[in-house]
């Protein structure tokens, strides 16, 4: 369910062009049935280095290389990243207030410059302006997953079922998705081809690397198996809406976020390494029976799907309401 305010609402998203924090914010804006305009920020020095602890003059910080921030401010301002929080402080402060700006992360600094700060659950800043989720905020919707079936299903249609989405994303500061986990990992998905009838529809990130696609596609040659070579639109939306099952490796709490908002069944690949943060939210979906460990077997459970977004917006709704009537007596 997607909420709507009346009047014509503005609405910027800014970010350092991240994806995974660029369509958090994307993915709220659209729950309030908003469209809103990209900003991609570049700061200068000293805020570059120094943000957010460097509170002055932030107006200035925006530079040249990245997408200029400055008025006519819009409404709503949202915000994800260090780099976006000089331009969310400096939207506030030269619109009077006008401006209801809204941070996803913890901002390592007060939440009450602010509009309103949304955390995963596992961080521990709280406050009267913070609302606390189990994952990250995203756009899957069941109106996008098959919009996004219907245009790949003719090219998908010889792929047997049971269906199994495959996520694959790599190492990164935390994880390390190494050719043994590759190997392990390819070699189970080609069982469940062979052994099980399942079609196979993988999609590697840039995360994964050249040596673990290259034992990915040699394990699946052959296979009732697609697996993304980069070309053309990206079926990551088509593979969700027609899958009947999600394999999703752990080192993305986004593409967790959104496997689990399916529906569906959901393993989780685990790899080396880990931090206390993604090992709370990890450990969190296997006690509420939400995902599972994958270990090459498929089974059928159901669980209250993952819906962050949707309240986040929900909240904010009320909270810009709120915010604009007082802005306008």
């Amino acid at each position: 369910m997607q909420f709507s305010l009346s009047g014509s609402l503005t609405c910027w998203v800014v970010s350092d062009g991240k994806p995974g924090m660029e369509n958090q914010c994307i993915g709220l804006a659209e729950a309030l049935g908003l469209t809103p305009v990209v900003k991609r920020v570049r700061l200068r020095s000293p805020w570059r280095q120094l943000s957010p602890f460097l509170r002055l003059g932030n107006r200035f910080a925006a530079g040249p290389e990245g997408d200029p921030i400055r008025a006519p401010w819009p409404d709503l301002m949202i915000g994800s990243g260090r780099q976006a929080i000089a331009p969310l402080l400096a939207a506030s402060k030269q619109s009077r207030g006008r401006t209801f700006t809204v941070y996803i992360q913890d901002p390592q600094i007060n939440p009450r410059h602010f509009g309103l700060v949304v955390v995963p659950r596992h961080d521990r800043l709280r406050g009267p302006n913070v609302m606390a989720t189990r994952g990250a905020l995203h756009r899957v919707t069941p109106k996008l997953l098959t919009e996004a079936a219907q245009r790949h299903a003719p090219r998908l249609a010889d792929l047997p079922h049971p269906r199994v989405a495959v996520l694959i994303g790599g190492t990164n500061g935390v994880y390390a998705l190494t050719p043994t986990i590759m190997g392990d990992v390819a070699e189970k998905l080609s069982e469940l081809a062979r052994g099980k009838g399942a079609g196979l529809m993988v999609t590697p990130s840039r995360r994964t690397g050249a040596d673990n696609e290259a034992i990915l596609r040699a394990r699946l040659n052959g296979l009732p198996a697609e697996v993304w070579d980069g070309t053309g639109e990206n079926p990551y939306f088509a593979y969700l809406g027609l899958a009947d099952a999600v394999v999703v490796t752990c080192d993305s709490v986004s593409m967790t976020s959104e496997a689990c908002s399916t529906g569906k069944p959901v393993y989780v690949i685990e790899l080396e390494g880990g931090s206390p943060k993604f090992r709370s939210f990890h450990e969190e979906l296997y006690k509420e029976g939400i995902t599972r460990p994958f270990t090459g077997a498929l089974e059928q459970w159901t669980y209250p799907t993952l819906d962050d977004t949707r309240q986040v917006a929900e909240e904010l709704r009320h909270r810009l309401l709120a915010h604009r009537a007082k802005h306008s007596a």
